[in-house]
């Protein structure tokens, strides 16, 4: 009499342990760091971050005199992104001052983040948080509409060529510091219909006044 269970035998329960298993993976709706992180993964992956605090519209002119303006200009000129030519702007009827006029390259449009809400607006945008891991979390449940408040740690992924330049991150020290290494994040998470969405978020290290976060 063979006392070992046979494959016949095995089969229906290897497969109701299968499907238990795939279900509970599958469950967007468990308040676990899976889904925690694939929510905050989800809202990044279309909200990048960019250059500027606000979209801006080229062409733009700058005084040439005023190196705090012309220095991020040049440097995406240096990347082809930009062109520049030279004019001179009267200050007074007697008076002028030199000033370069900057607009997009080819290049620089076939790379530009147009903003929906303001036609002729946008942004360069070099990349978007990626969660390297789920830290901490507030009490919640499974339950529609819970929420729980989430402490992560990330990185920016996938920077273009342009934003990893030695000149870019020189003239924009936001890029550089978001381009170093992981940074830390702090996220509100809604329970929807759709499993676990973020419906709030900031960076735990501070505001991010030289990029913006497009919406």
């Amino acid at each position: 009499m063979n006392i070992f269970p046979t494959w016949k035998t095995l089969r229906p329960a290897a497969m109701c342990v299968t499907i238990i298993l795939l279900t509970a993976g599958c469950n967007k709706k468990e308040d676990n760091s899976t889904n925690f992180r694939s929510a905050i993964d989800s809202y990044y992956s279309a909200h990048p971050a960019c250059l500027w605090s606000e979209p801006v519209k080229f062409p733009v002119q700058a005084d040439t005199s005023d190196s705090s303006k012309t220095a991020g200009y040049d440097a995406l000129v240096d990347q082809g992104l930009l062109v520049r030519t030279t004019a001179e702007k009267k200050k007074m009827i007697v008076a002028s001052k030199q000033v370069n006029d900057y607009d997009l390259s080819d290049k620089g449009r076939s790379a530009w983040t147009a903003d929906v809400n303001q036609p002729g607006y946008g942004n360069f945008c070099y990349g978007h948080r990626k969660v390297t891991s789920i830290d901490s979390s507030t009490p919640t449940s499974s339950a529609p509409g819970a929420t729980t408040q989430v402490t992560y740690h990330y990185s920016v992924v996938d920077p273009p060529a342009w934003a990893t330049a030695a000149e870019t991150q020189n003239a924009f020290p936001r890029l550089h510091a978001d381009l170093a290494g992981p940074k830390t994040g702090q996220a509100t998470l809604s329970n929807t219909n759709n499993g676990w969405q973020l419906s709030s978020a900031r960076s735990a290290q501070g505001s991010n006044p030289g990029g913006r976060i497009v919406e």
